[in-house]
């Protein structure tokens, strides 16, 4: 099977599955959005949301957050990881949001990614959950995922973002972004996974890869 008709049936089977998207992070504006996506390195979306209410309850907003000593925001996200580096650059990004954009947040890559702890993937989700903006930004379960199916090679994250920006229409991406995320979580995890038994792997995954990984 060709790549472009793989993608093709994997694009019908995830929307079957996945009709309607929920989005992981809670949040109540591009602002919340953004500081809930930038706690979500290293950490899964359930603890981000179980730490994110206590501190958008204090600030909700660029400016308030601005006004909060570093201190005051760690102390809420403690439990999440890097959690003192993540404090230090909420605490500055607002400062430039409000300094450089008016405590809005920019709806521009370049922008986004120049603010403290925005990262490539990070500046992705807001411009696509928050804008509308076309985007595939690439996580770990996206990654993993393209590389089993077949659809890119997985040497890294930039390859693999180009690769499926190639066989899947623009204007899915932002839907098929949550799509694979969700299908990883649900049904075809990193470890212990029989490719022989996914709903995607077992017809669009290799010979050889199913095998590699059997032996893991």
């Amino acid at each position: 099977m060709k790549r472009q008709e793989k993608a093709d049936r994997i694009a019908e089977q995830l929307e079957a599955l996945y009709p309607v998207i929920p989005i992981p992070l809670d949040h109540a504006n591009p602002f919340e959005l953004l500081v809930a996506v930038l706690m979500s390195a290293q950490t899964t979306d359930l603890k981000v949301n179980e730490v994110t209410p206590a501190l958008f309850a204090k600030a909700s907003s660029a400016e308030a957050m601005a006004g909060l000593d570093v201190e005051t925001i760690l102390a809420d996200i403690r439990q999440v990881g890097l959690a003192p580096t993540k404090a230090k650059n909420i605490k500055r990004l607002s400062e430039m949001l409000v300094e450089r954009h008016g405590g809005e947040v920019p709806a521009s890559f370049e922008a986004l990614e120049d603010l403290p702890g925005v990262g490539h993937k990070t500046a992705g989700v807001v411009m696509s959950q928050a804008f509308g903006v076309p985007a595939f930004p690439i996580d770990t379960h996206i990654h993993r995922l393209a590389a089993r199916w077949g659809l890119s090679n997985g040497t890294n994250v930039e390859k693999t973002e180009r690769d499926l920006k190639a066989v899947f229409p623009r204007e899915k991406w932002n839907d098929l972004h949550l799509q694979i995320i969700f299908f990883g979580r649900e049904h075809c995890p990193a470890r212990f996974h029989d490719l022989t038994q996914c709903p995607i792997c077992s017809w669009a995954a290799t010979k050889k890869r199913i095998r590699e990984e059997s032996k893991r």
